[in-house]
């Protein structure tokens, strides 16, 4: 079990069942040029395939880690298994950060950091599901994507040292050298990316009920020192 309670720390960012606030969805023409970043991957439309990485046509309402014969990293496939669906807001967190996202990706890419280029980007994808018009027709927005945190709650400023004391439990399965050998790491992970993660399965945005009663019991002073300690490790 504590395996568990602790290897789903790899993930920031899962979105599933947060809002996403009402703006103008991106432009899909500008979205086509955004996507040549991409097509050394991933291709799309009515002749696409499999190449490194999965085609994306109907990637809208795809579970994470599901097309067949695409070689995946255990956290998108662990993600995919705890219940994420990819849509708007969790495709633009992953966009803009992929390691943020999933410390393990498999995908190299440094992530497409201008919010429009996001919103572009995800518009031009959208056409390729069977249904858009039933996709909201909302961008993604610059706001924390999971829980609404207040400015006080992430200017909390983590005691390392009471974060090295709280991580005893989790240092009983993660490396503190940050080495992968099954469980990915969660050294050096930025810490407002940490805060966010364990708030989200404090207020059970995240699925995981062993994560959701963990994070349960740590108080805000408490994340914010294990964000400070894990985030100052190399």
């Amino acid at each position: 079990m504590k395996t568990i309670l602790l290897s789903v720390l790899s993930a920031t960012f899962l979105s599933i069942g947060a809002p996403v606030m009402a703006q103008e969805f991106g432009d899909a023409e500008d979205g086509a040029q955004v996507f040549k970043k991409c097509r050394a991957c991933h291709m799309v439309g009515p002749d696409a395939f499999n190449r490194t990485g999965p085609h994306l046509n109907e990637l809208f309402g795809r579970r994470a880690g599901s097309v067949e014969e695409v070689t995946y990293s255990d956290g998108l496939i662990r993600m995919g298994n705890d219940g994420l669906m990819w849509d708007v807001e969790s495709l633009d967190a992953y966009i803009e950060n992929p390691k943020a996202f999933a410390s393990d990706t498999r995908m190299n890419f440094p992530g497409v950091k201008d919010q429009g280029q996001r919103n572009d980007l995800l518009a031009f994808l959208r056409q390729y599901s069977a249904s858009p018009a039933n996709i909201p027709g909302s961008a993604p927005t610059a706001m924390p994507r999971e829980v609404a945190l207040s400015d006080e709650t992430l200017a909390i400023e983590g005691d390392a040292e009471y974060g090295q004391y709280l991580s005893s439990e989790c240092t009983s399965c993660h490396q503190i050298d940050g080495d992968n050998d099954g469980i990915p790491g969660i050294v050096g992970w930025p810490q407002e990316d940490f805060v966010v993660a364990m708030h989200a399965y404090k207020e059970k945005v995240r699925p995981h009920p062993v994560m959701q009663m963990m994070a349960g019991r740590l108080a805000d002073d408490e994340i914010a020192a294990l964000a400070a300690y894990f985030g100052g490790l190399e």
